[in-house]
């Protein structure tokens, strides 16, 4: 391959040289043909060989074979959290412009107990944070998830966003209506 290309180089210099000496006559066009039949033998000369690849089998990705089930989980354990907690909750749209939102991360072991619960994101408001993680532990024991959510250790991380109104009440966005338009 390598003599091809010096010999290409070295004939494309001699074409230029006659370019120059001829004017661009019709010898010169003559050396153009020439090149580029030298061209088209080089190339048909190559060989591409392609690589083999087995059969590509296209698999479903896990998070979509598990979305269901996994939302099935989240609305379920929403429920939980709801059903211990009656007198936080808010009924009813919240308000257009929310007191705080708190996005709670925590891991659930295979029997549904709450191992790990953390603040993940929020405004800074200090009680609703408290109060976002006090009604997850009042929720405890959640349900058991199913065995094929779970990590190598057993255990499922899930995010949860608590919506406060200023009256200190919450809706969950797994079951949150939809928020208020105007500022009342």
């Amino acid at each position: 391959m390598l003599l091809r290309t010096r010999h290409l180089r070295g004939l494309a210099r001699r074409l230029t040289r006659r370019f120059v000496a001829y004017g661009g006559t019709s010898s010169w066009r003559t050396d153009c043909v020439l090149l580029t039949g030298a061209l088209a033998v080089t190339v048909a000369g190559c060989t591409f060989t392609l690589p083999v690849h087995e059969k590509t089998v296209v698999s479903t990705p896990v998070a979509a074979i598990n979305s269901l089930t996994l939302d099935e989980y989240r609305n379920a354990v929403a429920k939980r959290i709801v059903e211990r907690n009656p007198s936080y909750v808010l009924h009813g749209k919240p308000q257009a412009m929310l007191r705080s939102l708190v996005v709670v991360s925590f891991t659930v072991d295979a029997n549904g107990h709450v191992v790990e619960s953390k603040i993940y994101r929020t405004n800074g408001d200090d009680e609703t944070e408290s109060t976002a993680l006090a009604t997850l532990r009042r929720a405890a024991p959640l349900p058991q998830p199913p065995g094929k959510l779970l990590n190598g250790r057993g255990q499922l991380e899930l995010f949860e966003d608590w919506l406060f109104n200023d009256d200190g009440k919450f809706q969950l966005r797994e079951l949150a209506s939809p928020q208020a338009e105007t500022f009342n």
